[in-house]
C-alpha cells in the first residue's frame, strides 16, 4: 500500500473510531439498533369480579387511558368524550407535535382494534412502550410513568380493556418526523422483575402512587422539547395548544404562588366539581375522569402533593401571555417571575 494509501485509511478509520465515541457518548445506539424490548409471552391474565372493577377504576378515573383513547367532541362544553366510543381511539388534536400522534382504538374490535393483540402484547405497550407490532410507541402514552404500575394494576388495567364494547373505527397510524422517530427508541426500558404496589396504608407512600400513574407531573411541570425543566418539578406553565386554543398548566406546588391556599376540603373539591371556588378550570384538565376518585385516593394525592418542594412560579391564565424568564414560556403572570 502505498504511503498516501495508508494516510488515508489512517484517517477513515480515526473518523470511524469518532463516529463511535460521539454515538455512544451522545444519543447511544439504540436510535440506530432499535430499541430495547423483551421477548413476548403466552401469559393471559385470569378474569376476576376484583380485577374487572379495580380496571374500570383504573382506566376511567386514575391513568386517564379513557381520555386519551376516546374521540372528544370539542365543540361542546368541557369537551365530552363522544357516547359509545370509549377506548376507540383518537387522532391527538394537539398542535407542535412531531408528526401525527394517533391514540389506538383499544377495543376489542379484531379489525380496528385491539382484538387480536395477546394479554402480554397490552402489557408491553402499557408498561414498556413498545407497540403489539413491535415500533417504540411515541412517550405521548406515557410508559415512563406506567412502568411504575403494580404487576396486579396492569392485570386489572388489561382485563378491563378485554371487556370494552368493541368499537370499529379505522384510524392511521402514528407518524413521527425524522429524527424524532428514531430518538425516542431509547426510551423504553423492558421489566423482567416483579412490580409491587405500596401499601395503601401509608399515605404518602401510596399518594406518590397516585400521582406517578395519574401522570400529574407530566401536565404540571414546563418542558422544553419534551424534556421536564430542572427544578419546575409540578410548577407549571406547560404550554398546550391544540383544537380547543391555548391552555397553560397551573403550579400545583404547595408555594403561595400554586396551591399553597389549599386544604384536603377544597383540593377534593376542585378535582370533584372543576372548580376553584367561583373559578372554573380550562376544560383540559380531566376532571370528568378525576371525579371518579376515591375519597381516600384524593386524600392520599393531597397528603402527597403537599410535600412537593414549593416553587415559586405564577401562572395566571386570566392575565394575557407574557415571557416568563424561569420556564422560557408565554403565560399569564409570566412577566411577574
Amino acid at each position: 500500500m502505498s504511503k498516501l494509501g495508508k494516510i488515508l485509511l489512517g484517517i477513515l478509520v480515526g473518523l470511524v473510531v469518532l463516529l463511535i465515541v460521539a454515538t455512544s457518548a451522545t444519543i447511544g445506539w439504540r436510535p440506530i439498533i432499535g430499541p430495547k424490548a423483551r421477548a413476548l409471552t403466552d401469559r393471559k391474565f385470569e378474569v376476576t369480579p376484583q380485577r374487572l372493577e379495580r380496571g374500570r377504576y383504573l382506566f376511567n378515573s386514575l391513568t386517564l387511558c379513557v381520555d386519551c383513547h376516546s374521540p372528544h367532541d370539542l365543540k361542546r362544553p368541557d369537551h365530552p368524550i363522544q357516547t359509545g366510543m370509549e377506548g376507540a381511539g383518537e387522532l391527538m388534536p394537539v398542535d407542535d407535535l412531531p408528526g401525527r400522534v394517533v391514540a389506538p382504538n383499544i377495543t376489542p374490535d379484531p379489525q380496528t382494534g385491539a382484538g387480536t393483540w395477546t394479554d402480554d402484547q397490552l402489557a408491553r405497550a402499557i408498561r414498556e412502550g413498545i407497540g403489539h407490532d413491535g415500533r417504540t410507541l411515541f412517550p405521548m402514552m406515557p410508559y415512563e410513568n406506567f412502568k411504575h404500575l403494580s404487576d396486579e394494576d396492569l392485570a386489572s388495567l388489561v382485563v378491563y380493556m378485554r371487556s370494552l364494547r368493541p368499537v370499529r373505527n379505522e384510524l392511521p397510524k402514528t407518524e413521527i418526523i425524522f429524527p424524532v422517530k428514531y430518538l425516542i427508541r431509547s426510551v423504553p426500558k423492558p421489566i423482567t422483575a416483579p412490580v409491587s404496589a405500596p401499601d395503601p396504608g401509608d399515605r404518602l407512600k401510596w399518594g406518590a402512587y397516585l400521582v406517578k400513574v395519574g401522570n400529574c407531573a407530566d401536565c404540571h411541570t414546563p418542558a422544553d422539547k419534551g424534556q421536564p425543566l430542572p427544578g419546575l418539578d409540578f410548577a407549571g406553565g406547560q404550554v398546550f395548544n391544540g383544537a380547543w386554543g391555548r391552555t397553560v398548566s397551573a403550579n400545583i406546588t404547595p408555594d403561595a404562588s400554586g396551591i399553597g391556599y389549599y386544604d384536603e376540603a377544597l383540593f377534593i373539591q376542585v378535582l370533584r366539581t372543576g372548580y376553584v371556588k367561583a373559578r372554573k378550570l380550562d376544560a383540559l384538565m380531566p376532571v370528568e375522569q378525576y371525579k371518579g376518585l376515591s375519597d381516600d385516593d384524593l386524600k392520599a394525592m393531597y397528603a402527597y402533593v403537599r410535600t412537593l418542594k414549593p416553587v415559586k412560579h405564577r401562572v395566571d391564565n386570566a392575565e394575557p401571555p407574557t415571557f416568563c424568564k424561569l420556564c422560557r414560556a408565554k403565560h399569564g403572570a409570566g412577566d411577574q417571575n
